[in-house]
């Protein structure tokens, strides 16, 4: 069986995927196609580049409704739904506490109530109105912006697996950043993928024993993993972390890395941003979903030994398929 891979620089990180099939040009033609196309996405999606869809409704949408790309609207309105069922722990409104907090573009600050105040007042989910007949969007208020960037990556990896699929590529692997992963099939002499995920601070390529924080294994599903490490700041012996809690419009205080496996990446990707917002409380939520998701959590008091590992309906943990890739999660947005 032929193996190609490729890659791409995209959406700050680096995306890869293995491919396997009986046709190696035909498998490289599908690999770059899909690379395009999450290339395609990030121009779209960007919130830093000026030129982007997300940019001009985040100019325009207070003024009054704006007709957006149907895909996009789609995205949006899962947006919402996760939004609903993550308790508002999910909310791509994030931005103005982000800027509020100092961490666009900068490494942070400790705001003023009142500015804190003004920023938690134009955040929520409730202040941005879908209009599903027009495909527009349009904001309550200034201020409010919308921030993809806790489920654009996962998003544009379902969207290059559908394209391998409609190539007829049904075996492969891809990852973003090494943070989100998506299994097409199985591999060719295995009956599902495995993949390691590293304790906090590990960056072993291959970890085993204590560093190892689990495996999971993967067949037509998608798994990924968020954590607080990158931008912060320190006062009076408290540190700030950027990944924050939108409900509260504080810096995460409980979980250090989160981890889910669910059907799609786009909800992985969201799924494990509201599951380090929420802690160990949020595996609650997971278990009472239908059907009911895998998850994981290590908690800043436990350590980095610490951690609650979930599995309902999970594949087992035994058997062949030995380590294809490692996660060492990415800061949550």
């Amino acid at each position: 069986m032929a193996f190609v891979r490729v890659a791409c620089r995209a959406m700050a990180t680096r995306f890869e995927m293995a491919l396997y099939g009986d046709d190696p040009v035909r498998l490289r033609a599908a690999g770059e196609e899909a690379l395009a196309e999450i290339q395609r996405l990030e121009a779209q999606l960007s919130f830093y580049r000026p030129s982007s869809e997300i940019s001009r409704i985040n100019q325009r949408a207070a003024e009054g409704p704006v007709r957006v790309e149907p895909g996009l609207f789609r995205l949006l309105l899962t947006a919402r739904r996760l939004h609903a069922d993550t308790g508002g722990a999910f909310d791509v409104t994030v931005a103005p506490l982000m800027r509020c907090w100092g961490f666009v573009n900068d490494t942070g600050r400790r705001p003023e109530p009142d500015a804190l105040a003004a920023a938690r007042a134009r955040t929520g989910m409730h202040l941005v109105r879908l209009d599903e007949a027009a495909f527009t969007v349009a904001f309550a208020r200034p201020g409010v912006q919308i921030d993809l960037g806790g489920i654009g990556k996962g998003y544009a990896l379902d969207e290059a697996a559908h394209l391998l699929r409609e190539a007829g590529i049904s075996r492969a692997l891809l990852h973003g950043g090494t943070s989100t992963v998506v299994a097409l099939g199985t591999p060719p002499d295995a009956p599902y993928w495995t993949i390691a995920i590293a304790r906090p601070g590990v960056q072993t390529a291959e970890p085993e024993g204590d560093d190892l924080l689990a495996q999971v294994h993967l067949a037509d599903a998608a798994l990924s993993v968020s954590a607080v490490w990158g931008k912060a700041f320190e006062v009076d012996g408290t540190v700030y972390g950027h990944v924050l809690d939108p409900r509260r419009g504080r810096p995460v205080e409980g979980a250090v890395l989160a981890a889910v496996v669910c059907p799609s990446a786009t909800e992985a990707d969201a799924r494990s941003t509201a599951l380090l917002v929420e802690g160990r409380a949020g595996l609650d939520r997971l278990a009472r979903h239908t059907p009911p998701l895998q998850g994981l959590v290590v908690d800043r008091a436990a350590g980095d030994r610490g951690g609650t590992l979930h599995r309902v309906g999970a594949p087992s943990q035994e058997g062949r398929g030995g380590p294809v890739i490692t996660l060492h999660p990415s800061a949550a947005p």
